[in-house]
């Protein structure tokens, strides 16, 4: 069994009369990767900083490789070469170019040379698709970019903890996907890390644990199944409850398209959505699920496609996501004029936005929101 990396022990925060975090006990081990969710004001952002000790625990105490991180005459400057820190709002330096941003505290701060440097950088830029972007300003970056550039500096140092605080909050819907992906493909390589979203379907996906924060504490913990498909308790029973998924896999061109259907108008009807949602969802769903049959796969190639469908009660968003492997395949990049007769992408243009696609570790990522 890996070791434990961190531990903390019954951490508190106050701010005067205000208590964002009461008692907070947690191990963490090497290697486990671990979703943080709540709703807005539990703590959430306030716990992932004082890990980092940007913030300092009004009690307790955090562990970090078996040495007390809190303790009085502890320096955190080398301990956060060693937990890097992923902001909302990126971050970086905007008088330095995007490799130089990279760069920077390898060189300063670990004695590399500034070619090994380059060297390291250029290597995970061209893994997060943005070997382009070397010599660029972060404000000619859009800002799935920019969060992407921040990844690559943070990873730069090596770290052995990467602390992620709502990494998407600040982009716009049509680039979450590109910044998900990426942590996707950090998720494969033994990295520690603690993420804080407020992407239900993500934290499922990638994590070994789910940490639910409610009143001020670890309201509740599980597996992503014990969490997300069975809480045990009130409040994250609740929180869950307004998080509507369904889920659907395909594994030949020949799918039962009927039962996929009635399933999600059963779907709807559960939760109380009308007929002008269903009809525009399971076209789309539709539409896109043949688009990409035709486009990822050959006659005879081996098939494996994941539907996923997010409900956010809250904001009334239908989300479509659909994961598949075969050959990268962008279908948003067809150029689609008024006399063209293809329907499924003029369908999805009329009843879909936010569209995003990504291509990472040899899977087609489509996501999707259902107009209202």
């Amino acid at each position: 069994m890996n070791e434990i990396i961190l531990r903390i022990e019954n951490l508190r925060k106050e701010y005067g009369e205000v208590i964002p975090l009461k008692n907070i006990n947690l191990e963490v081990r090497r290697g486990e990767i671990i979703s943080i969710i709540g709703g807005s004001g539990t703590g959430k952002t306030t716990f992932i900083r004082m890990i980092n000790l940007l913030e300092r625990p009004t009690a307790g105490k955090i562990f970090f490789a078996g040495k007390e991180i809190t303790a009085g005459n502890f320096q955190p400057e080398k301990m956060r070469q060693r937990i890097g820190m992923i902001f909302q709002a990126f971050n970086l330096f905007d008088g330095l170019t995007v490799i130089e941003n990279a760069i920077a505290a390898p060189v300063e701060l670990k004695g590399l040379s500034k070619q090994e440097s380059y060297d390291k950088a250029k290597k995970l830029f061209e893994r997060v698709g943005l070997s382009d972007k070397l010599f660029n300003y972060p404000d000619e970056l859009s800002g799935g970019q920019q969060q992407r550039a921040a990844i690559v500096r943070a990873l730069m140092m090596e770290p052995e903890i990467l602390l992620l605080d709502e990494p998407t909050s600040a982009l716009d819907p049509t680039m979450v996907g590109e910044v998900l992906a990426v942590i996707r493909m950090l998720a494969k390589r033994d990295l520690t890390m603690l993420i804080v979203t407020h992407e239900m379907n993500f934290a499922r996906e990638v994590a070994d644990r789910i940490l639910f924060f409610a009143d001020g504490e670890i309201y509740e913990q599980g597996t992503p199944a014990e969490i997300f498909d069975a809480p045990k308790r009130p409040k994250t029973i609740d929180f869950i409850r307004r998080q509507k998924y369904f889920h659907y896999e395909i594994f030949s061109r020949h799918f039962d398209l009927p039962n996929m259907q009635g399933r999600i108008q059963t779907f709807l009807e559960k939760y109380g959505l009308g007929e002008k949602y269903l009809q525009r969802l399971q076209l789309c769903c539709e539409e896109i699920i043949f688009e990409m049959l035709g486009g990822c796969y050959d006659a005879g190639d081996k098939i494996s496609m994941t539907l996923e469908i997010v409900y956010v009660e809250a904001e009334k968003i239908l989300e479509v996501i659909l994961i598949c492997d075969g050959r990268a395949y962008n279908p948003f990049e067809k150029k689609i004029s008024d006399d063209d007769d293809d329907w499924s992408l003029k369908i999805l243009q009329g009843y879909a936005k936010n569209f995003s696609y990504a291509y990472v570790d040899g899977a087609n990522k489509i996501s999707l929101s259902i107009k209202n």
